[in-house]
């Protein structure tokens, strides 16, 4: 297959940059909204974060349906959904930051209910941008190039959120004059990203069953133990991320006294940002997406370690932690989106079926699921720690705040490690399996040619899968697993 072009590259990176208008915003700073501006308690906001993230789950696999379901020969198959879903995302992160004087009550249900309805928006875009990248190319490459571009459109966004709004949050100011602007300014901005990522990033990936019927979904499904095995080890991941991202500004301005030093690790996380991206093609060549994963995600359990054990007093070990889990982050999600995009052809070879929609659904279902977790155990945390918005955080309040922000990472990324050291689908595996399904094209195969795909003994590719290019699999190339 061609490379993609370095428009559609830059194009499809331009798309999580408008995602994360809505959803890196909502990350950093909804608690803190929640609990500084809106006056809603820690505790009830750790609900109301796991109840409606929990919900937005469940949208994913709604999402991911509704797309499998949808095609369009003018548009394609996600394109659509990204260009007429743009506005009312936008426009409802502009309400979520919005919250009037309602009384405990009604602010408590206007939060749930802007929250969630931001949640589904986000669900109908986000499930066919990632859903795209599998659709726009079957390199291993040219998907880790897309995995980069789209990290760093999304940290593009989280940097310029950390170095220009982050320093704005302390006591005293008027905060929410300051997310309406911000939100406001984002709906203009977010519409001209997403239009431009639907001009320049197509489908150009082979679909034999446009439509796919839900007995399809749920078969594909069924037997890609590799996107299960991946959804699990995301979702413990997520749960640490997340907690940490909730917490990061609380560590900064109440743990170590040190608020002005989120614009330098917001700084340095886009220098990071751009090196992994420059370098990760390369090392997914040299030893293969799974190790990248593996070995990035040690780096977020020494930070986690750091932050944790390190005194209030010592503010540059501290941010030295926060420094060292962002390596392993970023790394991890650069490539964490081709090893995605990876299972929905090993579904395609099982099954016969492609069903990028439904795929990428269930693996961003247990993603929310792990946001939902980790975004509320972090809200716990404080309440059990003690926070007291506005006012110096007792030793219980930040002992709370570390364990959310060091210690959860650091357990949660173990188990991330521990089930991906069980993954079978190699980028050797990945090569073969891809071999397989263009001759089956070429020999005019179809879905009911592949029955023997979903036997757990199948035995290895079939012997017309033909000699697999040594530029695209890893050293470590193995003969082909059995069928899992």
């Amino acid at each position: 297959m061609k490379k993609l072009s370095k428009l559609s590259i830059v194009g499809y990176g331009a798309g999580d940059a408008a995602n994360n208008l809505a959803f890196t915003t909502a990350t950093m700073f909804l608690l803190v909204y929640y609990t500084d501006v809106a006056g809603i308690s820690a505790a009830a906001a750790g609900t109301l974060l796991l109840v409606v993230r929990i919900f937005d789950a469940f949208a994913d696999v709604f999402a991911g349906r509704v797309v499998d379901r949808t095609y369009s020969k003018r548009f394609g198959k996600f394109r659509p959904f990204i260009m007429f879903g743009s506005i009312p995302l936008l426009l409802l992160s502009v309400a979520t930051f919005s919250i009037p004087a309602l009384g405990e009550s009604g602010t408590l249900l206007y939060a749930y209910v802007t929250y969630a309805a931001l949640g589904l928006a986000y669900s109908l875009v986000n499930i066919p941008y990632g859903s795209l990248a599998g659709a726009m190319t079957q390199d291993p490459a040219e998907r880790a190039k897309l995995g980069s571009a789209r990290m760093i459109g999304g940290l593009l966004v989280g940097s310029a959120l950390g170095i220009f709004v982050a320093p704005l949050v302390k006591p005293g100011a008027d905060l929410q004059a300051t997310f309406t602007a911000i939100t406001i300014a984002f709906v203009v901005i977010g519409a001209a990203l997403y239009l431009f990522t639907f001009l320049t990033a197509k489908e150009r990936v082979h679909r034999a069953v446009p439509n796919v019927t839900f007995k399809q979904s749920m078969e594909t499904l069924k037997g890609n133990r590799p996107l299960l095995m991946l959804c699990v080890s995301s979702f413990f991941f997520l749960t640490g991320y997340l907690a940490l991202t909730s917490v990061q500004l609380y560590y900064l301005r109440d743990v170590l006294g040190r608020l002005d030093l989120y614009p330098v690790l917001s700084i340095t996380q886009l220098v990071l940002t751009f090196v992994l991206a420059g370098f990760m093609p390369k090392l997914v060549r040299n030893i293969g997406k799974k190790r990248v994963y593996i070995f990035s995600s040690l780096f977020t359990v020494v930070g986690g370690a750091i932050i944790f054990f390190t005194p209030a007093s010592q503010a540059w070990v501290g941010f030295s932690g926060l420094v060292i889990s962002l390596v392993g982050v970023l790394a991890v999600n650069i490539v964490v989106w081709a090893l995605e995009a990876d299972t929905v052809e090993y579904g395609e070879w099982k099954t016969g079926v492609r069903t990028e929609g439904i795929t990428y659904a269930l693996f961003s279902f247990t993603r929310k699921t792990g946001q939902a977790v980790g975004g509320a155990l972090a809200a716990y945390a404080l309440a059990l720690g003690g926070y007291k918005s506005g006012a110096v955080q007792t030793a219980d309040a930040v002992f709370g705040i570390q364990i959310a922000a060091g210690a959860l990472p650091a357990v949660m990324t173990i188990l991330a490690v521990l089930v991906m050291a069980k993954y079978t689908l190699t980028d050797a595996m990945h090569a073969r399996i891809l071999t397989e399904i263009r001759a089956r094209r070429s020999d005019g195969t179809g879905s009911a040619d592949v029955a023997a795909a979903d036997s757990d003994d199948a035995g290895t590719v079939s012997a017309n899968a033909g000699t697999v290019s040594a530029g695209t699999v890893s050293a470590d190339a193995a003969p082909l697993a059995p069928r899992n």
